[in-house]
């Protein structure tokens, strides 16, 4: 397999910051050749609230993984999350210029201008502004209007925007650590790219990625993303839950949720019982499964009322693809099941696939945005809207991986 370019993702979550470094072939496919997993510290719900502790866990991921890969990270794709991240559709519109009246990329873009000049507040940052569709003098469901005859081009876009606060302090830790941005994707965009299909797209679906500290929520249809935001909720709510219920640490109460936790009441038997250390009791006690599955069925319930709540928001009856879940809490027996109970619509969980290389440990929900953020690194080189990064030989431990102009494809 001959590699055509070198690409890096960086998820910078509540949790965990993961850097992956991946070849990609001519044909396209990936191959993870590095990667970095350290704990998170000096965040809070996906939004830096460290800057130091930041800096030191995104330096300690990207150092992993450039020793596993042998080349050196130079710029990366990163993920952004937090409940600061929104969305707004807006649609511009201009006449097609020239004397044969012939849609080209100077109406595509001049008609993506327009649709970008909406009021966004100041104290937000625009991360993607993403054509939907267009419409050629009145036909609407057009994908591609390029060398189409016409006098009037609409396009329809999907501008999805975050707090700048909170993004420049998201660039300034990532540079902090000697890497360049080439984007800040949204996390849930992200994730999408690498456990919905085509058909979902299509349909009408829904990506949850359920992460430590938020929900990462994209709805989708005709192949496109049309609403964006983040619910803030996650998995350490219901951690936090069982600590309190139990009266036990968050130390404890994440080993439980894990080991033993379930979303289904019906798979726990009342019998089933297991030993917990209490504060404050040197003995601890014992107690029953079936009360951890009660407190993490009543928080997880609450959370797809909460997905239900947005997605009924945004039309009823538009997903029939359903909701397809990724992220670590995601990975909770039973989460499905309930997902389908509280929401009535289809639900399943997804991890990524399609992909080789170093990939142990990593094929699992909680990684969706980390490889995804290689998904969409390898689109945009594809379609011409990012540089390609050609990568030298190690030399010693260390190769460099540096930026130049070219496609992905010839």
């Amino acid at each position: 397999m001959e590699r055509e370019a070198v690409l890096v993702g960086i998820d910078v979550g509540t949790s965990k910051v993961c850097a992956l470094i991946g070849e990609v072939s001519r044909e396209g496919s990936l191959t993870i050749v590095g990667k970095g997993v350290v704990p998170a510290i000096g965040l809070r719900r996906g939004v830096v609230v460290n800057i130091e502790q930041t800096v030191r866990s995104i330096a300690g991921a990207v150092d992993h993984s450039e020793r596993l890969s042998g080349y050196q990270i130079d710029r990366a794709f990163v993920g952004v999350g937090g409940q600061n991240v929104e969305s707004q559709n807006s649609r511009g519109a201009v006449a097609v210029s020239g004397h044969r009246h012939e849609v080209n990329r100077e109406d595509v873009n001049r008609a993506l201008e327009v649709a970008r000049a909406v009021s966004i507040p100041s104290n937000r940052e625009v991360l993607h502004v993403l054509p939907r569709g267009f419409i050629v003098d009145g036909q609407e469901g057009v994908k591609d209007p390029l060398g189409m005859s016409a006098i009037r081009l609409e396009i329809e876009t999907h501008i999805v925007t975050a707090g700048a606060t909170a993004v420049r302090n998201l660039a300034k830790c990532v540079q902090a650590a000697n890497v360049k941005i080439d984007e800040l994707v949204a996390a849930s965009l992200a994730s999408a790219e690498c456990v919905l299909s085509d058909t979902e797209r299509d349909l009408g679906v829904a990506v949850a990625d359920i992460g430590a500290g938020t929900i990462d929520l994209a709805l989708f249809l005709d192949g496109s993303p049309f609403k964006t935001i983040v619910l803030p909720v996650g998995g350490n709510n219901v951690t936090n839950d069982l600590a309190i219920g139990l009266k036990t640490s968050l130390e404890i109460a994440e080993e439980l949720k894990i080991q033993h936790g379930s979303c289904d009441l019906s798979t726990v038997a009342d019998d089933d019982l297991i030993s917990v250390s209490i504060l404050g009791e040197a003995a601890g006690r014992t107690i029953s499964r079936i009360d951890i599955a009660r407190i993490i069925e009543a928080r997880m319930r609450e959370m797809f009322e909460m997905l239900r709540a947005e997605i009924r928001a945004a039309g009823d009856g538009i997903l029939p693809a359903g909701v397809v879940l990724t992220g670590g809490a995601a990975q909770l027996a039973g989460a499905a099941a309930l997902g389908r109970e509280v929401m009535d619509m289809p639900v399943r969980v997804a991890g990524p696939t399609g992909i080789g290389g170093l990939t142990d440990n990593i094929m699992n929900p909680a990684y969706s945005t980390a490889i995804g953020l290689l998904y969409w690194g390898a689109k945009a080189l594809e379609s011409g809207e990012a540089t390609r990064f050609e990568s030298a030989p190690a030399s010693g431990l260390l190769g460099r991986v540096r930026d130049g102009l070219g496609h992905l494809l010839p």
